[in-house]
């Protein structure tokens, strides 16, 4: 038997062993906590909220920034990984506030399946819709978990009529909770048709203890309540409500565990589900639209650039994830956007902000490629055999703002850190080709504005102020329209790093107007669709 086809099926059985998903919900929806008891059960962490700072308090390990502990919410993506029932795990935790839905997109696009994580009683908030309709719409395989069962909340039942109206997804329930939501006794596991009731333990610190009763056992202990689920899952039987692998697969469906992250009620079965049904990695698509097999050599594309993830050495890694191939540390790579070679000799695993070295990596994996300054979020990587796949969509920004360094004495720190929070995709910062060096700043959302002048002052040493425009809506445009752009009153013309030109428009109304006065204006209303990306 050849090298390479021993090479290949050690590339296949490791690819198998793979789970790459990321976790999305809505602020304070218990994501966050959820990322650290997945931890717990899989014995990455000896005790939940155990993670130390030097000042002796406590902080999730997924939330590694200062501002993030300062505000309590989660602003940038992160990576873990961690073993579990043999397998390999790649868990992305996501932001879950709307204003960064845009670092969410990108690191969707690195997973192979996602959990949707809910409040019992919230459900799915309008605020980050749109990401669960990014979902539906990649026809991504998605989980859904009912988390803070052990609060008041909302009929489940309500709840899954919600979740198919408003995404699309049919859910599945798997598990079904025993007890209304503020008396949650456990669940019953339609699988098995065993209840599984759950014995808090304290603060949540250890794996819950579960005791497993048959239906008879149940009935007699439980009274009302078991009677009640049991009439329930009844219902669920008789309009079709089961599992289905494939269509979960397709993107169609959606299994659903319920359960309280906080009390570790359910989080068991949740990550047993992830192993035993989320897909392991599959061949992707190149930007020619071929498949490109997981044996094929090394491919990786870049999702993710952070820095400053080490404050004491100011360096910033490139996430990469692995599409085909054994990635060895020290390879040789080829920068497919510049065609120039790259070196890996600073790889490494990462784990939140904690990175080791590594010296292998395989499809699925997130490798973290540390001052790997000459890569943008979106470029691949390849080692032999030329191949780029398809860029990373962003979302069309809402909110404009200019920049300008408070003080002149630390122009040069201002450029710095404006150059890299730009290459993160932080905010995108636009210029005046006419020669106006005012940077201006688009976002999705008035929280990206906050985290650039944060890590502005904090990161590069630079105070910033931020003056408002009164531009509300931006369309990608092409240089025969915006040389008839130029004079009018309300519309500004700006690019990109990529040169693309984009026209912003002081209101809607105006955009409007001008479409239908002149039809001929290219006016792209996908303005940052995969197709027009660098």
């Amino acid at each position: 038997m050849s090298t390479i086809t021993l090479d290949g099926e050690r590339v296949a059985l490791q690819a198998a062993r793979r789970r790459t998903f990321a976790i999305i919900s809505h602020p304070d929806a218990g994501k966050t906590t959820l990322t650290e008891k997945f931890l717990l059960y899989a014995g990455a962490v000896a005790e939940a909220g155990a993670v130390k700072t030097r000042e002796g308090g406590r902080r999730a390990r997924s939330d590694w920034m200062a501002l993030e502990q300062q505000r309590g919410i989660s602003i940038t993506s992160t990576v873990l990984q961690f073993a579990y029932r043999g397998h390999v795990v790649n868990l992305l935790d996501t932001p879950g506030h709307r204003d960064f839905s845009e670092d969410t997109y990108r690191v969707l696009a690195a997973a192979d399946a996602a959990v949707m994580v809910l409040d019992v009683a919230k459900g799915i908030e309008a605020q980050t819709l749109k990401l669960f309709e990014v979902c539906r719409a990649r026809r991504l395989p998605v989980i859904t978990f009912l988390n803070k069962c052990d609060r008041p909340g909302r009929d489940p039942l309500e709840l899954l009529d919600e979740i198919e109206a408003q995404i699309g997804l049919r859910p599945t329930p798997v598990t079904w909770p025993v007890g209304i939501p503020g008396d949650f006794r456990g669940v019953i596991d339609r699988r098995s048709g065993q209840f599984v009731r759950f014995a808090r333990t304290t603060r949540g610190a250890t794996a819950a203890e579960e005791q497993i009763l048959d239906r008879a056992q149940a009935s007699i202990e439980e009274g009302v309540a078991w009677h009640q689920a049991s009439e329930e899952v009844a219902l669920l039987q008789a309009v079709g409500a089961d599992l289905e692998l494939e269509s979960f697969l397709q993107g169609e469906t959606s299994p659903l565990f319920v359960g309280s992250a906080l009390t570790n009620f359910g989080v068991r079965h949740l990550l047993d589900a992830v192993i035993d049904l989320a897909p392991p990695p599959a061949p992707r698509f190149d930007a020619a639209g071929v498949r490109r097999p997981l044996e094929a050599p090394f491919s990786g594309f870049v999702f993710k650039v952070q820095a400053n993830m080490n404050p004491a050495h100011r360096d910033h890694v490139a996430f990469v994830r692995v599409c085909s191939g054994r990635f060895e540390r020290g390879m040789t790579l080829t920068h497919a956007s510049s065609g120039r070679p790259f070196s890996t000799k600073h790889a490494a695993g990462l784990f939140g902000s904690e990175r080791d070295t590594i010296e292998e990596a395989y499809p699925g994996d997130i490798v973290g490629l540390v001052n790997a300054s000459d890569v943008r979020i979106g470029d691949t990587l390849f080692e032999h055999g030329a191949v780029s796949f398809p860029a990373i969509p962003t979302f069309a920004p809402e909110l404009f703002a200019t920049t300008r360094a408070r003080e002149a004495d630390r122009y040069k720190q201002f450029r710095r850190g404006l150059s890299q929070l730009e290459r993160e995709g932080v905010v995108q910062v636009l210029q005046d080709p006419e020669g106006d060096p005012t940077p201006t700043l688009a976002a999705v959302g008035q929280m990206q504005f906050e985290v650039f002048t944060y890590r502005m002052e904090h990161e590069f040493g630079a105070v910033v102020d931020l003056s408002p425009t009164p531009y509300t809506v931006a369309r990608r445009t092409d240089v025969a329209t915006a040389r008839e752009l130029r004079d009018r009153r309300g519309v500004k013309v700006l690019a990109r790093h990529d040169n693309s030109l984009l026209a912003l428009f002081e209101s809607e109304y105006m955009l409007r107007r001008l479409e239908s006065d002149h039809p001929e204006f290219c006016l792209d209303q996908l303005l940052f669709d995969s197709s027009t990306a660098r």
